[in-house]
């Protein structure tokens, strides 16, 4: 039976991948071409594609250079090249940085890399030299009061081009569900011959799919995709550790550490393409070496004509045209591997993130988002949004005024008093951001909160998920938050079926574990005084909840809480990482006391100052 069972979930993997690869066959605009007489170079094209993305061929080493104070050698800054004012030609200075540069880059890149190296014997490494084990690094995960210590992994950043046509993104897309098929298949065979490895994390240890080399293999495609499949793989990242297996946990951190970046040619192209073959001549320099790289974009340091110094947020080619493939790709994947269970409605989930990426990509529009939160936050205390530097912003391209910090999970490592105050804040910024601006940034990921300790800021950037909701919504949701904290029953019912949680029509088994799993989202305001996220167990008793309502939900999520608990969700696992202690109650209150209901309904929220 054991045998059966992983014989079964490989054989999903593969039809998977079959699937994909007729869609290739259906949709592809290179096989087209093929069939008009250009077929040696569709071969060419598939080879390379395929033995790139499968990673059986490396790329380019990418060599990271430790960044070096003013005071030291130099001699690892000639990445940076600089202008001359009378033609814009660039000029080779190996001169020091100045130290915010340093400050931004050691945080990014020191933080988030592995030092790298291009000696002829790293020319031919093996899949798994790509991941580098930095023994003082550990990842530790807490399940049922028990550590699970797992290695960190490092990856070495790889200069590759981006995959940016329809046909080169769906070819990978087929290779990493073949990679994952083997995997299985190899894991399955290695549990026969030795047996199931010991495991504390029992979903790992039940499944040979949710292997460590698969988790590897998923992270490192991702990293070599970019764009919409690389974005779904952050997501994943950010989440509790009690939610996901560790070793894919680990693994995806290397997803969040960034992805692989576009050579200086493919970059030069874009940058022609979107500021003018001139671009240069509004800069006195700018640096090859990206301060970071993402999903949709990498992002560069430079220095404006006026001595700001900036950073550049470079769209890669071709993410954009291929948002709906991309998804529809991962949707195929998933949904004839039969791996997402029916209660999460994967096809919404996947329409809402079409929308989303096509938002994010559009930087016109992030641009705009930025702007309106600078003067939304004019006035509030512990933030600070850069400024936009339009003459070198475009739809593909945004250029914005540089900050520094360290990432809001590394807030950790400080005393507690600060971890409190940051907790306090980035709750408090949440709230505001729903309940009075009802215009709110989306995207958790911690990286887009900078704390700068010489300022005692928090530093808010990448606004590309931004987004409003309607008022009427708003409303709604507010009662509903506070029916939780109180833990009225009825109202959460009332309020879900107004929302679109709840169709009317449901089970007591799923309307029992719907209220429970508000009550238990709502126990941090549930009593005035601080919450102590230290000796949280919110995400578990969700997860344990979460089964029965995948087996009992007869609807899907309204489409506005998908972004919306994420992003809920990312401020209540940043205040657990860092530990915090926060009086959620009165936050609650106080945003309540100041709020205008376009429509009364005073016996729902009659509780909220009588139990405060």
């Amino acid at each position: 039976m054991v045998i059966m069972g992983w014989l079964k979930e490989a054989g999903r993997l593969v039809n998977g991948v079959s699937l994909i690869a007729k869609e290739i066959v259906k949709d592809s605009q290179a096989l087209q071409a093929a069939k008009n007489g250009d077929l040696p170079n569709l071969i060419k094209i598939a080879i390379v594609s395929a033995t790139d993305l499968s990673g059986l061929t490396k790329g380019k080493l990418h060599h990271l250079s430790k960044p070096t104070s003013s005071s030291s050698s130099s001699s690892n800054l000639d990445s940076v090249v600089y202008f001359t004012s009378e033609d814009s030609t660039p000029q080779q200075q190996p001169q020091p940085q100045p130290s915010s540069f340093n400050s931004v880059i050691e945080n990014d890149i020191n933080d988030n890399t592995g030092e790298a190296s291009t000696s002829s014997s790293e020319k031919n490494l093996d899949f798994q030299d790509v991941l580098v084990k930095e023994n003082e690094s550990q990842y530790s995960v807490h399940k049922d009061n028990t550590q699970v210590v797992v290695a960190l992994k490092r990856r070495k950043p790889r200069e590759r081009r981006v995959p940016s046509t329809p046909f080169s993104r769906a070819l990978g897309f087929a290779g990493l569900g073949a990679g994952l098929a083997w995997g299985t298949v190899q894991e399955s065979a290695k549990r026969l011959v030795y047996g199931t490895p010991p495991s504390q994390d029992k979903q790992s240890a039940l499944s040979p799919f949710l292997s460590e080399k698969n988790a590897e293999r998923l992270a490192l495609a991702l990293c070599r995709m970019r764009g919409a499949a690389l974005k779904i793989g952050q997501m994943l990242s950010i989440q509790d550790e009690s939610l996901v297996p560790a070793p894919i946990l680990a693994a995806l951190d290397i997803v969040r550490q960034g992805a692989d970046v576009m050579p200086r040619s493919q970059l030069n192209q874009v940058l022609d393409a979107e500021l003018g073959p001139d671009w240069s001549s509004k800069l006195i320099s700018f640096d090859y070496e990206p301060i970071a790289s993402a999903s949709i974009g990498q992002v560069h340091g430079a220095v404006a004509k006026d001595g700001m110094r900036v950073a550049m947020k470079i769209q890669y080619p071709g993410v954009a045209d291929s948002i709906e493939s991309d998804i529809e790709n991962v949707r195929l994947l998933l949904d004839y591997t039969n791996l997402i269970p029916k209660g999460l409605y994967l096809d919404s989930a996947m329409k809402v993130a079409k929308e989303e990426l096509s938002r994010e990509c559009d930087y016109e529009l992030e641009a705009a988002s930025q702007k309106r939160f600078r003067n939304l936050l004019s006035g509030t205390e512990g933030f600070y949004v850069p400024l936009v530097v339009d003459n070198l912003s475009s739809k593909k391209v945004l250029t914005t005024e540089l900050v520094s910090g360290i990432p809001i999970d590394k807030v950790a490592l400080l005393d507690q008093k600060t971890r409190n105050d940051i907790g306090k804040r980035l709750l408090e910024l949440t709230l505001m951001e729903l309940f009075v601006f009802r215009f709110m940034q989306t995207d958790p990921n911690w990286s887009n909160f900078l704390y700068d300790e010489a300022t005692n800021l928090i530093n808010l950037i990448d606004f590309g998920a931004a987004r409003g909701y309607p008022k009427r919504f708003v409303d709604d949701y507010l009662r509903m938050v506070v029916a939780c904290a109180n833990s009225d029953g009825d109202a959460v019912i009332k309020m879900s079926r107004r929302l679109g949680f709840l169709t009317g029509m449901e089970s007591d088994i799923m309307l029992d574990a719907h209220v429970q799993a508000g009550f238990v989202v709502g126990l941090p305001f549930s009593k005035p005084g601080g919450y102590d996220f230290r000796s949280s167990n919110i995400t578990q008793s969700v997860s344990n909840l979460g089964a029965t309502m995948l087996k009992h939900r007869l609807t899907p999520p309204p489409d506005e809480v998908y972004s919306l608990h994420r992003k809920l969700s990312g401020a209540f696992l940043a205040c657990i990482k860092l530990g915090a202690v926060v009086p959620c109650r009165e936050l609650l209150l106080q945003v309540y006391e100041h709020y205008q209901f376009d429509e009364e309904d005073g016996e729902i929220l009659s509780s909220v100052r009588s139990s405060s």
